[in-house]
């Protein structure tokens, strides 16, 4: 769907597009920029079980419901007792999976995000720390996509965000330096305190026993800045064994 959206971009129907953007690509469309991103959201994972308890407190071999790697493999991590099994559709389909009563679930894992902005955060059981769970690049973050040409209007520059933009970037700019895509095993988070940017990255194996998790600190003043973060970050990942992670990853 965000290549037809990027058509329109380009052909000119509409001017602006807003997304989710741990579901963009990170490489953009030529010609397409991500011209704002809004203040960011809760960032973090959250669990909901059926029988309100705690990650640790799960019975041994419990079924999780998630529809991503990355999230799957932290659980391992933590839990190698527990079973992960991709579940599909949109919040409201997977809450009902969950609640189904001879359903195969014990417990779901979703970004506290979507869940606030539905209104549905009476359902957190429990929100994962980073420790446990940390979370995509860019997750909690509203993006608005706009032609180049309109990179510079009034109008983004006023509803961008500036901390949350270099945070993102970061995050954005290790997982493409890693060569990973939206769905690989891969986490990051970044927080802009004055001009220091601090960035966290984790790669793992799909059953969370290998793991590189890395972090650095550095000043970062523009989005140019916050790039070149996040790509050495990348590439210190590399060369601590993140290569050879997502090559097993990749088959």
């Amino acid at each position: 769907f965000t290549d037809e959206i990027s058509r329109a971009l380009l052909d000119g129907q509409i001017d602006l597009a807003v997304h989710s953007l741990k579901d963009l690509p990170v490489q953009q469309p030529d010609g397409i920029v991500i011209g704002a991103v809004l203040p960011r959201a809760m960032y973090a994972d959250v669990m909901i079980s059926r029988d309100g308890v705690h990650l640790g407190e799960l019975k041994q071999g419990a079924v999780v419901g998630s529809s991503s790697l990355r999230r799957a493999a932290q659980i391992k991590r933590v839990r190698p007792d527990l079973v992960t099994q991709s579940i599909r559709g949109n919040v409201e389909t997977r809450l009902r999976k969950l609640d189904e009563p001879d359903g195969p679930f014990d417990a779901i894992v979703l970004a506290a995000a979507g869940l606030l902005r539905l209104e549905l955060g009476g359902r957190i059981t429990e929100v994962l720390p980073d420790e446990v769970m940390l979370p995509a690049p860019g997750q909690g973050a509203i993006a608005v996509q706009c032609r180049e040409a309109m990179a510079d209007s009034d109008v983004l520059h006023a509803i961008d965000h500036r901390a949350t933009n270099l945070a993102v970037t970061a995050e954005r700019a290790f997982l493409h330096g890693l060569g990973g895509g939206c769905s690989a095993p891969v986490a990051a988070l970044g927080s802009v305190e004055g001009d220091l940017l601090h960035l966290h990255g984790r790669v793992l194996s799909l059953d969370g026993v290998d793991v590189v998790d890395i972090e650095v600190m550095g000043r970062c003043q523009d989005l140019a800045d916050a790039i070149d973060l996040g790509r050495g970050l990348a590439e210190q990942a590399l060369a601590n064994g993140a290569d050879r992670i997502l090559q097993a990853v990749a088959g």
